[in-house]
């Protein structure tokens, strides 16, 4: 949910505050194209930093010049050549020594001595270098023929920093990978990248970081002040535009109209509160899964596949909720990655509970795992036994037990 004002104009009532949404196209994400087969080609798969929400956008280069620096290109411009530290030299000492007390006179030698050594690796080391230098002037003008192709290229290069709209106003955007798949954009959603971001853009989205701590702690005493039922989770200033992003949690609506106001008074800059979901809450902030790596909503991919608890029955997982949830509470979305191989791996296996003769026993399925293609099971006689899946075939009607080839 989003609601914005600004400082100029405060309208006296709010007639709705809108529930949870998921992800409304604002006026920034105007439809382009219509029909999938006109779009402009190549197709990007952009993500935003604040949010790490995704969405695809197209690019029309207008000058030729035009240099897409990736965010690592981008720090070493910002941060500069390294300056040099020059110390006081060996020479100096010594003469300092020299003309000080008698007591220092050996000090000096000792230290021209160390200096001469010195002299001697240094132009061990120049030699070196000039030998050298014949091989760094070829690794030179193979960079300089790499920069040249990636200056002609026609791709921009993944996680490259461009400026582009997004839901919330233009900003600056990560460029992930060219789209293939044509049948994954949504027309709707198609934006167009309007330019590669600068030194400037970066030096700038640095400051915003700042401003937004401070806005975040801000906005965390105005709630604290009106007493609201809400969990702030960031701030985000846009890069372009004089607005500040909120985005919080609650398990109802909550009127902060009064919020807003305040707000508008501390900042003078448009103000937008965002209520969002605890799924999107873990893809905002971050962290780690059980796995040890990061969560697959923040580090992967927003647009993940529905999960339900049959998956993790299908894959013999335990259905305790500590061990097949999340950080968000929620199902792990990992849960769907296998669960097409587990769901055609069991379409050949018996499902627990079937009932068939073995040694003239009757035998019941306890367990399958799809994943080694055995089962396990328990015969009338007390016998428990593990067995190779592939030796149980259904014909005609029922499970029968394929006898090994001696």
């Amino acid at each position: 949910m989003s609601i914005e004002y600004n400082d100029q104009e405060l309208p006296e009532d709010i007639l709705d505050i809108l529930g949870e949404e998921e992800f409304e196209s604002p006026k920034a994400l105007k439809p382009k194209p219509k029909d999938t087969e006109n779009f402009p080609q190549p197709i990007y798969r952009l993500k935003t930093l604040h949010s790490n929400e995704t969405f695809h956008a197209y690019y029309v280069s207008l000058e030729n010049n035009e240099h897409f620096m990736t965010l690592c290109e981008l720090e070493a411009a910002l941060a500069g050549p390294r300056q040099a530290n020059n110390g006081t030299s060996l020479s100096e000492e010594a003469w300092n020594c020299k003309h000080g007390s008698a007591s220092a006179v050996t000090e000096a030698l000792q230290a021209e001595a160390i200096q001469e050594e010195a002299l001697q690796a240094e132009a061990i080391q120049e030699k070196s270098i000039q030998e050298m230098s014949i091989q760094e002037e070829g690794i030179q003008a193979e960079v300089i023929q790499a920069d040249a192709i990636h200056a002609k290229s026609e791709l921009i290069p993944n996680r490259a920093l461009v400026i582009a709209p997004t839901k919330y106003g233009k900003d600056l955007v990560m460029v992930l990978g060219v789209v293939h798949d044509l049948s994954m954009v949504n027309a709707d959603e198609l934006v167009a990248i309007e330019r590669p971001a600068t030194v400037d853009d970066y030096r700038r989205y640095l400051e915003n970081l700042e401003h937004e701590e401070e806005a975040f702690s801000k906005c965390r005493e105005c709630i604290e002040a009106h007493n609201l039922p809400m969990k702030l989770i960031s701030a985000h200033c846009l890069l372009e535009d004089s607005k500040i992003l909120f985005f919080f949690t609650a398990e109802s609506r909550v009127d902060f109209r009064d919020l807003v106001k305040d707000l508008v008074g501390i900042f003078h800059a448009r103000i937008e509160l965002r209520q969002i979901g605890v799924r999107d809450e873990a893809r905002v902030t971050g962290g780690a899964g059980v796995c040890g790596r990061i969560l697959c909503c923040h580090g992967l991919s927003d647009k993940l596949n529905p999960v339900s608890i049959k998956m993790a029955k299908d894959q013999n997982l335990s259905l305790n909720s500590v061990k097949i949830s999340g950080p968000c509470g929620r199902l792990l979305c990992c849960l769907s990655y296998e669960h097409q191989f587990y769901r055609d791996a069991r379409r050949e296996l018996p499902n627990e509970g079937v009932r068939f003769t073995y040694d003239g026993i009757l035998f019941k399925v306890i367990e399958v795992n799809a994943l080694l293609n055995k089962i396990r099971i328990s015969g009338e006689d007390g016998r428990i036994l593990d067995m190779d899946a592939a030796r149980l075939k259904y014909l005609d009607g029922h499970w029968t037990v394929i006898e090994e080839d001696n």
